[in-house]
């Protein structure tokens, strides 16, 4: 047990200097991101990690997106993150439950200019719905629990060929423990992340791929000509 120990501390010994490194090679960002950045992290709010900051510009290169959605907008650094590098025509809509930081947001969407962002304040489970049109991007930040209820729209909103990018799914390697392990205030959310994981890798719909960047991120990319009554859980091919 204990040589196990010892192996497990310096793998992530590794990991964590590995992160530092990559991160130190990550393209600058622009002043007023930079700043918003730092006012959050001060201020306690959950933002994207570097990492998830340069994995999302280069799918912006990849994809050149003309409509990206957003769920969990927290104070917007995410959303300006990708109205600053997305295309000048792409159009963003995001959605936040929190009436404290939509109203940041706001502030920080004005502050920037930022007129192609569109926020919509409120649950997302009964804004995705009434949804209209596809998406090049969508990126999932909300809340962990609540990914696997919203995935069902969000799929139908995800244009063939389009990506879903899913932040925070291991939970800092909580995600890998048994659910007698986890905390039992957070054994729920342990096991729905684990059922969107399960569901996201099984859906006939999406072809996906599990990242360690940041906090680790499912990538998932809609597949051409699977229609969207396939069911998840059918065989893959």
């Amino acid at each position: 047990m204990t040589d196990y120990l010892e192996k497990f501390a310096a793998q992530r010994d590794a990991g964590e200097r590995i992160s530092v490194f990559a991160e130190s090679l990550l393209a600058e960002q622009s002043p007023e991101l930079r700043n918003l950045e730092k006012k959050a992290l001060e201020e306690g709010v959950p933002i994207i990690r570097p990492q998830t900051r340069g994995l999302i510009q280069c799918l912006l290169e990849l994809l050149a997106p003309r409509r990206i959605l957003e769920i969990g907008t927290a104070v917007g650094y995410s959303a300006l993150v990708m109205y600053t590098y997305a295309p000048a025509d792409c159009e963003i809509i995001t959605i936040e439950r929190d009436e404290d930081r939509a109203a940041e947001a706001r502030l920080n969407f004005d502050r920037f200019g930022a007129e192609r962002i569109t926020l919509l304040e409120g649950d997302a489970a009964q804004i995705l719905p009434e949804v209209t049109g596809t998406f090049d991007l969508i990126f999932m930040d909300a809340a962990k629990g609540q990914y696997i209820r919203f995935l069902p729209e969000v799929i139908r909103l995800l244009k063939e060929g389009g990506v879903l990018l899913s932040d925070n799914v291991l939970k800092e390697g909580e995600i890998l423990e048994s659910k007698f392990s986890v905390t039992r205030r957070n054994r729920t959310i342990h096991k729905r992340m684990r059922e969107y994981l399960a569901a996201v890798s099984e859906d006939r719909r999406l072809r996906t791929i599990l990242l360690e960047t940041g906090d680790g991120a499912a990538l998932s990319v809609r597949r051409r000509g699977m229609a969207d009554n396939t069911e998840a859980g059918d065989l893959r091919q």
